[in-house]
């Protein structure tokens, strides 16, 4: 049982750095160090400054110099400084140093700790605004083997270096603060991260909690938790349930991209992708070893009633994960926005896979009232450079005919706009689509799911029905009767 629990109080007041910093200091079985490269040594200070350091801090360096850095931890392959996996060398190498020069035998009830992080301020220029890596690996308990740890990856906003210096130093007080007192509630210890913090300095957008302490938590629900409390725009993770960084993972690649509710994931979701996947990386840019599929859900379609399912969310995630894809779970509505947030991190071919019905959305003003420039200001930054969509057909329910790029239906004001892009090539028609499958959509098979009906099992992707019984995904407890609530895309086939 460990040993350092809060009693929650009646009302969650904030306590202030200082009582943070102090309460920490005055425990006399918290003990460890600190290591800050890039931004001075700035949560060090603060508990430097609270008063009662010596019986917390062990050790408090900085190894700024590239060889000195490079001698203490080790040459990175990339050559890189800022990376996660620096982090990781650091947290080991200095755990170990703790274990290996403070004696158990003489401080039996020592809760071991190593606090680290590497970052990089903003430039000269103040175009690269900053980012960096910031974890805590602790103890709980004195007899603990195995360290509870957690791993945050940030990026800076402000546009001054001291600035972001005293942002970092707040957020590593609350790390360690939350690490040993709010760690029996990961979601909470999560939203503490920005206590005394304005959202608008800094972004959280990848965390990981691992340790046993943490066995029950799920990395994937934690990344979503960074969206729901608008630490960040988008998270990302891959089959094995890791969560990955989006700007590592996107960087420099080409980018093929699915949006939908994939509630559950059908025939034709699989369809779209593999036959979309198939032209794109035939593109003339596009080098297969470097490009990446990313199954997007927007924040939108994770809301049942108002708020966000999570429960939903896991079950969708799981079952993507299960097919081998990497999920991108977003706040941006518009896929304009999408876009723009890929061109932050690759130059390279993106495309995006979508169907009829999606495009003529595409098409639609409503979507860009407040956008100062309007249609034409979202088209601007939807189709920059080398974009492509990659249109997937629709039957027409009423007249049976197959809806293309070439006879699809847009606003009579949008038709010379959409014949600009059509003729330029930026629409491109999947022509080898399965027609057996088109007929499927999301919303029918969960109403046969949840009402019990049969035959749902053969419009699903082989295995999936299987995980879905097994582990009792889509749950019918969430509606009730069996409805399925009015969908504001009702013909939307994700």
């Amino acid at each position: 049982m460990p040993t350092v629990l809060s009693k929650e109080d009646a009302f969650e007041n904030i306590p202030s750095i200082k009582a943070k910093t102090l309460r920490i200091n005055l425990n006399p079985n918290i003990y460890g160090t600190f290591a800050e490269i890039g931004a001075g040594q700035e949560t060090a200070r603060h508990f430097f400054r609270a008063g009662g350091a010596s019986g917390t801090i062990a050790k408090a360096m900085s190894a700024y110099d590239k060889s000195f850095s490079d001698a203490i931890y080790g040459i990175e392959e990339d050559g890189r400084y800022v990376t996660q996996s620096r982090l990781k060398k650091m947290l080991n190498h200095e755990m170990q140093l703790v274990e290996e020069r403070i004696s158990r035998e003489n401080n039996p009830n020592y809760l071991f700790f190593t606090y680290a992080n590497t970052v990089a301020t903003i430039d000269f220029s103040k175009r690269y605004k900053g980012h960096g890596w910031v974890g805590i690996r602790f103890q709980l308990d004195p007899d603990q083997k195995e360290y509870d740890e957690i791993v945050l990856h940030i990026r800076f906003k402000q546009n001054e270096a001291r600035l972001q210096q005293e942002t970092l130093g707040i957020l590593g007080v609350n790390l360690i603060y939350g690490a040993y007192f709010k760690f029996n509630k990961p979601k909470k210890l999560l939203k503490y991260l920005y206590d005394h913090i304005d959202k608008d300095t800094v972004e959280i957008d990848m965390v990981n909690f691992t340790g046993p302490n943490f066995k029950e938590v799920d990395n994937r629900l934690m990344s979503l938790q960074l969206i729901k409390n608008d630490m960040t725009d988008a998270v990302m993770f891959g089959p094995d349930g890791n969560n990955l960084l989006p700007a590592a993972a996107l960087y420099k690649k080409n980018i093929l991209a699915l949006r939908g509710s994939f509630r559950p994931v059908t025939k034709v979701n699989m369809d779209m992708f593999q036959k979309s996947y198939d032209i794109f990386i035939r593109e003339q840019t596009v080098e297969l070893e470097n490009t990446i599929v990313v199954f997007e859900i927007t924040l939108s379609n994770l809301k049942a009633s108002g708020e966000i399912d999570e429960q939903d969310f896991m079950d969708r995630a799981e079952l993507l994960c299960s097919l081998g894809h990497t999920v991108l779970i977003s706040k941006f509505q518009e896929y304009y926005k999408l876009v723009e947030y890929f061109n932050n991190y690759t130059k390279a071919r993106i495309g995006l896979t979508m169907g009829v019905n999606n495009l003529v959305d595409v098409f639609d003003e409503k979507y860009y009232r407040h956008l100062s420039g309007g249609i034409l200001e979202a088209f601007g930054k939807l189709f920059f450079k080398d974009l492509k969509v990659y249109l997937y057909p629709m039957k027409d329910p009423e007249t049976g005919q197959i809806m293309t790029s070439n006879n699809v239906k847009v606003h009579p004001r949008m038709k010379e706009l959409y014949k600009f892009f059509k003729y330029n090539g930026k629409v491109m028609d999947i022509i080898d689509y399965d027609p057996d499958v088109m007929h499927i959509f999301s919303r029918d098979v969960l109403k046969k799911l949840m009402n019990g009906e049969k035959g749902w099992e053969d419009e699903l992707p082989e295995g999936i029905p299987e995980i879905i019984k097994e582990k009792h995904l889509f749950s019918q407890k969430e509606l009730p009767e069996g409805e399925i609530p009015e969908k504001k895309k009702e013909k939307e086939k994700a």
